[in-house]
């Protein structure tokens, strides 16, 4: 890698940086051919600074990127011009320092290849994250759901294989949990699914199935 510097250049840095950014990362080659068509005034400038870069490690231009092509702030120079009823206006006359760096092509990708490696197993572990995640929770459910089921609510009077699978929606699996159920819970399922008869009886009826298991 070799760099160039050239200092306080009579050019505004906004103006020299326009330049600056479309050949960083070029073939020097490539760049210098683009300056030469640019009509800027920082692009002949910055085409010299490329130019030494590139002689300093006595490289050939089709051989190097340019890795670096920095503008800095320099000094600014103030000067005056007179106004109307004896006033002055003060003038700002920026100045650039221009900073190129160029390596060879082969060495420039490396380490461009060796940081995407390292981001692409950050972003499929982040993309992989939720799905785990999710797939989680859903056997969590799904063993919290096996280890409740084990009664056949058919069963009940009144409860047909449909109605079963309303119940096990709610979290009610068991005969324990359909005689357990409250007034509320009642008046719920009855209105949300439109119960056939009165459920209470169905209540009434696993209660027997407990009391049957209990004895």
């Amino acid at each position: 890698m070799s760099r160039a510097v050239l200092r306080y250049v009579r050019v505004s840095p906004t103006k020299a940086r326009l330049v600056a950014r479309e050949v960083q990362g070029m073939n020097a080659e490539l760049a210098l051919a683009a300056l030469d068509f640019m009509p800027n005034k920082a692009a002949g400038i910055i085409s010299k600074v490329i130019a030494s870069a590139v002689a300093n490690g006595d490289y050939e231009p089709e051989e190097v990127v340019i890795t670096s092509c920095r503008v800095d702030k320099a000094a600014v120079m103030k000067r005056w011009r007179p106004r109307a009823r004896g006033t002055a206006t003060r003038i700002l006359k920026p100045t650039s320092h221009i900073i190129v760096e160029v390596a060879e092509a082969s060495k420039a990708e490396k380490p461009a290849t060796k940081a995407a490696e390292k981001k692409a197993p950050k972003k499929a572990a982040q993309k992989e994250a939720p799905a785990e995640a999710a797939a989680k929770t859903a056997a969590k459910e799904a063993a919290k759901a096996s280890e409740k089921k084990g009664d056949d609510l058919t069963k009940i009077k009144g409860i047909g294989k449909a109605y079963q699978q309303k119940l096990n929606d709610e979290g009610i699996y068991t005969y324990e949990d359909v005689a357990n159920m409250s007034d509320e819970q009642i008046a719920m399922m009855e209105e949300k699914y439109s119960f056939k008869g009165d459920f209470r009886e169905s209540v009434a009826d696993a209660k027997n199935f407990v009391n049957g298991k209990e004895a």
